[in-house]
């Protein structure tokens, strides 16, 4: 049986939490509960195809006047994300959360989020003809060589892709009331990055240029509600990576028993203690695993309302009216506006700069490929049809 702690709510399991004064401020239904609790589901409005609409103004004005945002809301429109080091067993403890608490399930993001396009080509297979700096970097090259000079590049690559998936969690959510479970977020992403400058893979200048991007676009997420995260010793870390037998893992240069501990000790230390400021924190000691089904019957007791508007926890999910609610919803339905945030303008970090010669080599190698040269849906070399009336598109696609 795993065991449990819960920040800001009990430090050990079966603790009674007081009652709180009903909050003035609209929130969200207050108790996730698993299917087995949920019963009938409330008649709601029909989901908001987000994927391939685009979510204008008038929608918006229509929303408000409808109140079609809050309205798809219930106890279980929540965001989760499942955390831990390593080979801890996220991946399929997440899932099978998601399954009991009927949420939508978000995998871990990792570099083929990256290189391969909508039409299922590999752009890592365009390396031989790229100048080597722009050649392909993910983690099974990480493992190969830690201090590569690409490792800096790749590791901002990955908080972008995590910061893109995370839009795209809050952009479900809020068009269509279902809760989310992600396995891993970008609010951990930096414990990676604090490990792997002090052991050396990446530069203090390629660490400050990351923060800079974090100040520049964190403050336009919500933090999730919920954080579970699943503890595990490095010695359990290691005999798991030699269990699944990842060649690239085993093999690995980068994965010594230092940088493992870095990653322990960051997450504790740093992320543990800053996102129970903002959200109700689980741990659990997951050495020999532990049961779905416990983990959910901690999740049901736990009151996400019992806040007030002063109370850091849960402040962004705290909004006066159905405005507020739907120019949030706007905000991560402009996926665009938010990915340009990215671009920070900083050019004092060699690893994280390009030549204009190189950068137009790339450029024209990536977008002659196979599906690169159009939006998706309106390339024709790959099968596309109907391209001079098309009406639907993918307008979460920021290729």
């Amino acid at each position: 049986m795993s065991g449990v702690f819960r920040i800001g709510v009990r430090l050990v399991k079966g603790a009674q939490v007081a009652g709180s004064p009903v909050s003035p401020f609209f929130v969200a239904a207050r108790n996730i509960s698993g299917k087995t609790l949920r019963g009938s589901k409330l008649s709601k409005p029909k989901p908001f195809p987000y994927l391939e609409k685009e979510y204008s103004a008038l929608n918006a004005c229509m929303d408000v006047l409808r109140k079609n945002t809050t309205s798809r809301f219930d106890e279980n429109t929540k965001v989760v994300v499942v955390d831990g080091p390593i080979a801890a067993g996220k991946s399929a403890f997440a899932k099978e959360l998601a399954a009991e608490l009927e949420m939508k399930y978000f995998p871990e993001v990792t570099m083929d989020n990256y290189y391969i396009n909508p039409y299922g080509y590999d752009l890592r297979q365009l390396d031989p003809q790229l100048p080597v700096n722009m050649q392909s970097f993910d983690v099974t090259k990480f493992h190969q060589n830690p201090t590569h000079r690409n490792v800096a590049t790749f590791q901002v690559r990955m908080m972008v892709e995590r910061f893109s998936q995370y839009v795209d969690a809050l952009a479900h959510l809020f068009s269509t009331g279902e809760g989310v479970v992600l396995d891993r977020s970008v609010y951990s992403d930096f414990v990676f990055v604090e490990a792997m400058f002090r052991n050396g893979y990446i530069s203090k200048g390629a660490r400050s240029v990351y923060y800079d991007i974090v100040k520049n676009t964190f403050c336009d997420l919500m933090k999730p509600h919920l954080v579970i995260y699943l503890d595990v010793p490095v010695n359990v870390v290691k005999d798991r990576i030699k269990k699944r037998a990842n060649p690239a893992e085993v093999a690995s240069k980068a994965l010594t028993d230092q940088y493992l501990k870095d990653i322990e000790t960051i997450y504790k230390q740093q992320y543990l203690k800053d996102i129970s400021t903002h959200a109700e924190l689980l741990i659990y000691d997951w050495s020999d695993y532990g049961e779905t089904e416990v983990v959910v019957e901690d999740i049901e007791r736990i009151d996400f309302d019992r806040f007030d508007k002063d109370d850091p926890k849960m402040r962004d999910w705290v909004m006066e009216n159905e405005e507020d609610w739907t120019e949030a919803r706007c905000r991560y339905m402009n996926k665009p506006d938010l990915m340009n945030s990215m671009n920070v303008p900083r050019f004092d970090v060699p690893e994280l700069t390009v030549s204009p010669d190189d950068f137009k080599a790339w450029y024209d190698v990536w977008f002659s490929a196979p599906g690169m040269q159009y939006r998706k849906g309106y390339n024709e070399e790959c099968g596309d049809t109907g391209i001079l009336t098309k009406t639907k598109t993918d307008f979460r696609n920021t290729l």
